[in-house]
């Protein structure tokens, strides 16, 4: 038996390779599926299953991808509706994979539909749980998100399912099996969890405070539900498309991975309902840009950002980037559901500036500058974290929106003073720059 976790860092996520005896199965695969099917193939194993743990808010599955290029079939746990051909399990239903048994344990409460998966090994002895987002390291999912796209399963609902389900079938399993979760650090499907990505079912009984023996329902609750952040507003719109379905990804690569010349380029943009996209680092970015474009580096939290910041999930987007990352800032977007991207700048910035096209420039300053620069200009230093890093600190006299929220704080500013922009490492601030400089805003 193989097990392999597959972590993807910038959206915090983790899929699931099984092998044994010459079959595999994939569990919360990303949209880009041509990874787990080379491993399949470097073992000589067809994909029979896709499990899945539930139906994904950060992420757009790759269930249907794979199901359309291996013939696998796509597993959902009990109460699971999904809007094309798969199999809902029921409780307990045991499905196997070569000489491997998986058994399906309902485990709502971050969902209704949320499944861990038991794992057996060839010998018939419990192996491992696949916990999706019922059980993370050192933290549970939240049960707030189902209500964005269901108002009659609120948060205090959801919530009591999750202490039982925890209760009833996770607390009760072996201390010795190996916990594996959908996510890790920097997920936005809990509130605080470990650096981590995997454990042992018995330290987090000791050290998990959901999982904590003597504790009340009423306790749960409460414990659960204070600290939440508001969830991204692209997350219903991701549930929707794993429930109902959506474009296979290499349609989508094939009509977005156009080439586009400068004379293409400026006609598109002429139309202003369209997005020019810069996946380029904030310090290359800061150097020289197309007037008017938004910066999201690849090398950041980039899908989760475009999520946050990008409201309409079929934007047209059309993109700059780094030589050669066309194709990643393709997928990356598509992992989120961003689907329509019209092309790229064909060889990006250079052609721009070749053809002397005026370059938007942001002054960026050390921490040592700081003091001097505020000593010469009347300007304003602007925190774009997130509250929780404003509470813990923050420079003194500095003013606070986070940057999810800059758009719709902007009466907050004036664009008649300075902002000096910053974060904890300067790839949130220049996002907020590249926000607030078409507007009209002086920024550093």
């Amino acid at each position: 038996m193989k097990i392999e976790q597959i972590y993807t860092g910038c959206i915090a996520h983790a899929a699931y390779y099984l092998e044994s005896n010459g079959e595999a199965a994939i569990f919360d695969p990303l949209r880009d599926v041509d990874s787990y099917i080379e491993k399949a193939k470097q073992d000589s194993a067809i994909i029979k299953y896709v499990f899945e743990t539930h139906f994904h808010a950060d992420f757009v599955s790759g269930h249907l991808d794979l199901m359309q290029k291996t013939g696998a079939k796509i597993v959902f746990g009990p109460t699971a509706s999904p809007q094309y051909d798969a199999i809902v399990a029921t409780d307990h239903q045991v499905f196997f994979v070569g000489n491997v048994k998986v058994e399906v344990l309902h485990t709502p409460g971050h969902t209704m539909e949320s499944t861990t998966y038991l794992i057996y090994d060839e010998f018939g002895k419990q192996h491992a749980i696949i916990t999706g987002d019922t059980l993370f390291i050192g933290d549970v999912g939240r049960p707030d998100l189902v209500q964005l796209v269901n108002s009659d399963l609120t948060q205090e609902k959801l919530a009591k399912h999750l202490y039982h389900s925890l209760r009833t079938k996770i607390m009760p399993l072996p201390d010795n099996l190996i916990v594996y979760p959908n996510h890790g650090a920097g997920s936005a499907c809990g509130k605080n969890m470990s650096k981590e990505t995997t454990d042992t079912l018995g330290n987090q009984k000791a050290t998990n405070y959901a999982l904590r023996a003597d504790m009340t329902e009423s306790e749960f609750v409460k414990e659960l539900l204070t600290g939440l952040a508001t969830p991204p507003q692209y997350f219903p719109k991701n549930v929707l498309m794993n429930i109902n379905g959506y474009e296979y990804l290499d349609n989508v690569l094939h009509r977005a991975n156009r080439a586009l010349l400068l004379a293409e380029f400026d006609e598109i943009i002429q139309d202003h309902s369209v997005l020019i996209l810069d996946t380029r680092s904030p310090e290359i970015f800061a150097k020289g840009h197309i007037p008017n474009s938004m910066n999201i580096g690849l090398n950041g939290a980039f899908a989760g950002w475009v999520g946050e910041l990008i409201s309409d999930i079929k934007q047209p987007i059309v993109l700059v980037t780094e030589e050669g990352k066309e194709q990643e800032s393709l997928i990356r977007l598509s992992r989120v559901g961003y689907d329509n991207t019209i092309g790229y700048l064909k060889d990006g910035i250079t052609t721009w500036q070749a053809a002397d096209r005026n370059l938007e420039i942001i002054q960026r300053l050390s921490a040592d500058e700081v003091d001097d620069y505020l000593a010469n200009h009347d300007a304003v230093l602007l925190d774009v974290r997130k509250e929780s890093e404003y509470k813990a600190e923050h420079i003194l006299d500095s003013k606070f929106i986070s940057l999810n929220q800059l758009e719709e704080k902007i009466e907050e500013l004036d664009s008649a003073k300075k902002y000096i922009i910053y974060c904890a490492g300067g790839y949130r601030s220049m996002i907020a720059a590249s926000i607030l400089k078409p507007m009209g805003f002086d920024v550093v």
